[in-house]
């Protein structure tokens, strides 16, 4: 783990890209159990993706519950600032 800066206050990644303050493991199960209403996505700040999903139920589900799978087993999700959300 890297020492916090200024301009990364949750430390960096080990490519050297800066955390969020989003955690994806929240942002994984909100989207899981109230993605239809794209809670998910506005949680990390991706407003457009959450209309979006609020508007079509989440895909009818299928798009909520692939979205949420993603959120907790990708390591490259981003917030709305594009840094990496922490695991």
């Amino acid at each position: 783990m890297t020492v916090p800066t200024p301009q990364a206050p949750y430390g960096v990644d080990p490519q050297g890209r800066p955390y969020s303050d989003k955690s994806k493991i929240v942002a994984g199960i909100l989207q899981i159990f109230l993605g239809t209403l794209g809670i998910g996505r506005f949680y990390v700040g991706s407003v457009g993706v959450g209309v979006a999903q609020l508007l079509t139920c989440g895909g009818l589900g299928f798009w909520a519950l692939i979205d949420g799978i993603l959120f907790l087993t990708s390591n490259d999700r981003t917030d709305k600032q594009g840094r990496v959300l922490r695991g």
